[in-house]
């Protein structure tokens, strides 16, 4: 339970700084310059008592103690949410690779999760650079192998299968999503999704590999479809100008995905 606790608050922090990437990336400013948090209104630089994840917020009811600025509640909901799903990982898996593999996961997703929702951008950083991570952690955390026997010679080790996995998660879940979005520009003559959600979708294979990922898109497609027909009836919002954040509503279905592949390998493993 204590390394749960403690991993809990390591979440906390990454949360902390999720939120900073959330914030900086869409507006093209470097992480490291400035290198100390400041308030979007005032651009007063922060002190650190203040940048406390969650217990600032709190004791300064979600305000800039130098100008009043109403920070946005995400502040708080990211800080909290990865500090839950940090409990919950090592809660389940231990000190382990696949929970490191599953936390990285997760902060990768929530940060996508938030920015496409508030600025419907999905930052390269994350989506480029989680291809670049997750292809090289299919060695050291296996992929089920399902396809990658098409590709791969009998005998081979279980490593080069799920990188083989990996791989082809990350070009088909690019692949299917361009041609989705091509196929709509032209028969629509506009634009239904962008680049982001094509790497994004390739992200998602690296990490999870092939039919997890189908899996995943299938879900997220089915929520944001949902989501977005319930905002139309709501605020009567014309159909054809409501951009849904679909990087959102895939991140939140890769999540789930991936924590019950996790379980699911691990109950697996026991029985073998």
């Amino acid at each position: 339970m204590l390394e749960a606790i403690l991993a809990g608050l390591f979440g906390l922090l990454i949360g902390s700084f999720l939120n900073a990437c959330i914030f900086r990336f869409p507006r093209d400013i470097l992480i490291w310059d400035p290198p100390r948090s400041f308030c979007p209104s005032c651009e007063k630089t922060i002190a650190w008592y203040d940048n406390i994840p969650v217990l600032s917020f709190i004791l300064l009811r979600g305000k800039c103690r130098n100008c009043g600025y109403s920070i946005p509640i995400r502040y708080i909901a990211v800080e909290l949410l990865c500090g839950i799903m940090y409990f919950l990982i090592v809660q389940r898996f231990g000190l382990s690779l696949i929970a490191a593999k599953l936390a990285l996961f997760a902060a990768i997703n929530l940060q996508l999760i938030a920015t496409d929702f508030e600025e419907r951008i999905l930052p390269d950083e994350f989506t480029k650079g989680g291809v670049i991570v997750g292809l090289p952690l299919a060695w050291f955390v296996l992929l089920p192998v399902t396809f990658s026997s098409l590709f791969v010679p009998m005998g081979t080790s279980l490593q080069v299968h799920s990188l083989v996995e990996s791989a082809l998660g990350a070009a088909f879940g690019y692949g299917t999503l361009w041609t989705i979005g091509t196929l709509y520009q032209k028969f629509r003559g506009r634009e239904g999704m962008g680049m982001g959600d094509y790497k994004m979708a390739a992200m998602m294979g690296a990490f999870l590999g092939l039919m997890p990922m189908m899996f995943a898109l299938m879900i997220g497609s089915v929520l944001g479809a949902l989501a977005g027909l319930a905002v139309i009836l709501l605020t009567k919002e014309e159909a054809s100008t409501y951009e849904v954040p679909f990087g959102s509503f895939m991140g939140i279905a890769a999540l789930a995905v991936a924590y019950m592949e996790a379980v699911q390998g691990a109950a697996n493993a026991v029985v073998h």
